[in-house]
């Protein structure tokens, strides 16, 4: 307790002074008093003696000590009542809250009536059902809804429906991304501070949260009658006040990232109880960029299935509902809607129109529709709107909405006259985005004219031998190396002389030790494998020395018992930041024999084919590579090749038939092992282009694709492998015997100097 403030004889008045005794005179100092103060206490009390004073009773130090304690004690009471939340408001209408307490939509109806004015279209009521048969039987349900049906602001209206009645005590919100979720919690909370009737009708979690005035430290602080009500209010977790008798006491409302921190959700109550999730929301768990790749996909149906569910504990089955969208054919909403994959979640497709206008799908009809689209894109064109097209579409409704489902009659802009109007025109604006995000259907993507590589058609290539392991019948070993700023990518491939391929291994060094990962998101990387290396050029030539002597030192025994070593390694020196370090490496390593850097030059139907390049005095020339003579500073032998005729070649090669001649294969037996792989070597497809009166293969990335490094590395494995003498046999199937080559003694000298 700190001690009480110091006075001094100058504000104690002589009669005050006269009645004190010398103890209580340095008590009210504080201290004991001085020479001088002592002096004015003793005429104080010379001229009571004297009669000087009056006898009324003067307050002592002791009864001054008991006012002070008083006044603290009252505004100590003062502060505890300003915290606690007693008493509680009445329920404003008890039979209307009670009405509501089985019945979402009756809840939607009454207290979010601005937010769902519109009527309910067949397949909200389906969703409305599924939810209160989540919420209250404990099932779960995924549905795909149609972009900007609703479904947001419906799961969050459900969570306030959930959370204030009590059905579920723990509900956890998981979204695409950390962010997402917490902006959903922020909307619950909203509700919950400033919805009219929702503060009336459930006075007990509103009225506490009210008083919090959006502060969370007040939390810490607010009691009822005395007791704490626990409550939270953070930014990824609240928790509802405690209140004797209320249903909603010690809610909890947490939120997450479907690829954050997931696991381990829990909340410890004032009883010591620990519980878990109950219920999960889950709202859009996957983006347009996540839904276009293999991994990251297989990543969120894992952690959907694997930790979602399990988040209420061992043994326990958690309750939730999940809605999305189908962005494209095989991502995660696809995959967990699909009944015979993931039965549980009893998934069902909604869509925009669930039949299109006759007129429009017709061949006989009067193509009323087709009009209507060349007078709206004409408009369109000129001033932005469709006025004219609408009018065509009124004098002719009967006639172009024939046959026509709407899944929402209610739904269409205020521009358009009904739904049909409005399914056609989003139609017509981007059908592959129509299909997606309306259909739930997205469309097949068409890319290149010829068939390209699949994820699954690469990874199910298998012949079956073990990682590491050469076929009996390969005679050459070559590796290529992709280099990136932060770890390097290596595929080894064995070939026979037929050009009969097998990837024996691939990876990424530092070893990121999963199976799957991204350039972007790598753990471990070059910088951390070598953090005394002293910058980009340093940290590339010690991660170039550790692969090369881990690949090329090492002895790769073959089926047969023999023993191979890798012949060739091409290594991309195509990244400017890395060349020069490439090239130095490739002249001072002691694998300087076999390690050849690499340039793959991008040939389009416009450039001159190599094949049309003089060959130059000293240089070495295959099919579509040539190996220059050394000139200049780099003074090391390099190779060129046409990246797109060997990206075609080894397309060509993967879709062979196993077992012919000139097909390539993985090692191992399971084909989930290599979805990685197979997503580097299907992230880029072929478009046939002529120019210059040629036709070209010419290579380009997928949309939304970032990862193609081992398709360079495999297909520089060809390019080495060409140089190492593979080739393919003639058409006809007849053996062509090679023409011996006579070679003059200086080309022979030109050869061991290497140009």
């Amino acid at each position: 307790m700190p001690s009480e403030p110091e006075q001094t004889p100058q504000k104690l008045s002589a009669e005050t002074l006269s009645l004190l005794t010398r103890g209580e005179f340095a008590a009210t100092l504080g201290r004991e008093p001085t020479e001088r103060e002592l002096d004015l206490w003793r005429r104080a009390k010379a001229a009571r003696k004297a009669g000087r004073f009056a006898r009324a009773p003067v307050a002592r130090h002791s009864d001054y000590v008991a006012r002070r304690n008083q006044t603290n004690e009252i505004q100590k009471r003062q502060r505890a009542d300003a915290r606690d939340v007693a008493p509680m408001p009445a329920v404003a209408d008890p039979a209307r809250r009670e009405a509501c307490r089985l019945d979402l939509r009756l809840f939607c109806e009454t207290y979010f009536a601005d937010a769902f004015e519109l009527e309910w279209s067949p397949d909200h009521l389906t969703i409305i059902k599924k939810i209160e048969r989540a919420a209250l039987k404990g099932q779960l349900f995924a549905e795909a809804m149609p972009r900007g049906q609703g479904k947001t602001t419906l799961l969050l209206s459900a969570v306030d429906w959930i959370a204030l009645y009590g059905h579920q005590k723990y509900i956890e919100i998981v979204g695409a991304t950390e962010a997402a979720a917490v902006a959903l919690l922020n909307a619950v909370k909203t509700d919950l501070e400033s919805n009219v009737l929702l503060g009336l009708d459930f006075p007990e979690a509103c009225h506490p949260i009210r008083r919090l005035e959006r502060s969370g430290r007040l939390c810490a602080g607010q009691t009822f009658n005395g007791e704490h009500t626990d409550s939270e209010w953070g930014s990824s977790r609240i928790v509802l006040p405690y209140i004797p008798g209320a249903p909603s006491s010690g809610v909890v409302i947490a939120t997450a990232g479907i690829t954050g921190a997931i696991r381990g959700a829990q909340y410890k109550r004032r009883d010591g109880r620990t519980v878990r999730p109950s219920f999960v929301v889950i709202d859009d768990p996957q983006t347009a960029e996540s839904a276009k790749s293999i991994s990251q996909t297989e990543d969120r149906v894992r952690i959907l299935t694997h930790d979602v569910l399990k988040l209420a504990g061992p043994n326990v089955d958690i309750a939730g509902v999940m809605a999305c969208t189908v962005i494209q054919a095989g991502d995660m909403a696809d995959q967990i809607l699909d009944r015979k994959k993931h039965p549980e979640w009893q998934g069902e497709k909604m869509k925009l129109c669930y039949a299109f206008p006759t007129d429009w799908t017709d061949k006989d009809g009067k193509g009323l529709w087709r009009k209507y689209r060349e007078m709206r894109d004409e408009q369109m064109a000129l001033d932005g709107t469709h006025v004219r097209a609408t009018e065509f579409y009124r004098a002719h409704r009967a006639e172009m909405d024939a046959g026509c489902r709407p899944a929402w009659e209610q739904r269409h802009g205020a521009n358009e006259i009904s739904a049909v109007e409005y399914i056609m025109n989003a139609l017509f604006t981007d059908e592959s985005a129509f299909y997606a995000e309306y259909q739930n259907e997205p469309l097949a993507e068409t890319l290149g004219d010829d068939e390209q590589l699949t994820v699954d058609g690469v990874a199910h290539r298998l012949d079956n031998h073990e990682r590491g392991e050469v076929p009996e019948n390969a005679t050459h070993l070559v590796a290529a190396i992709d280099v990136q700023k932060t770890l390097l990518y290596y595929t080894v491939c064995a070939f026979a002389d037929d050009f009969t391929g097998y990837v024996v291994d691939y990876g990424a060094f530092p070893d990121q030790k999963r199976r799957k990962f991204a350039l972007a998101s790598a753990t471990r990387t070059l910088q951390r494998e070598f953090p005394d290396a002293g910058g980009l050029e340093p940290t590339l030539r010690a991660g170039l020395d550790a692969l090369a002597d881990a690949l090329l030192s090492r002895a790769w025994r073959r089926r047969d018992g023999a023993e191979l070593r890798i012949e060739r390694c091409l290594i991309d020196a195509n990244w400017g930041e890395s060349t020069e370090t490439v090239y130095q490496f490739a002249r001072e390593s002691v694998h300087a024999a076999i390690v050849l850097p690499c340039h793959g030059r991008y040939v389009g139907a416009a450039s001159k084919p190599f094949s049309e390049v003089k060959k130059q005095q000293g240089e070495r020339v295959g099919l579509n590579w040539r190996i220059p003579s050394v000139q200049g500073k780099r003074a090391a032998r390099h190779v060129t090749f046409d990246s797109n005729w060997w990206k075609s070649f080894l397309r060509l090669r993967l879709l062979a038939p196993p077992g012919a001649k000139g097909a390539m294969l993985l090692y191992g037996r399971d084909p989930a092992a290599h979805a990685m792989f197979g997503e580097h070597l299907a992230s880029e497809y072929s478009v046939r282009t002529e120019g210059r009166g040629r036709q070209v293969d010419e290579w380009k990335l997928r949309p939304n694709c970032h990862d193609n490094h081992f398709l360079d590395t495999s297909s520089a494995c060809c390019v080495a492998a060409s140089i190492c003498g593979c080739a393919l046999p003639a058409a006809s199937g007849q053996k062509v015997a090679a023409k011996r080559k006579h070679y003059s003694l200086s080309e022979i000298q030109k050869e061991k100097r290497g140009y």
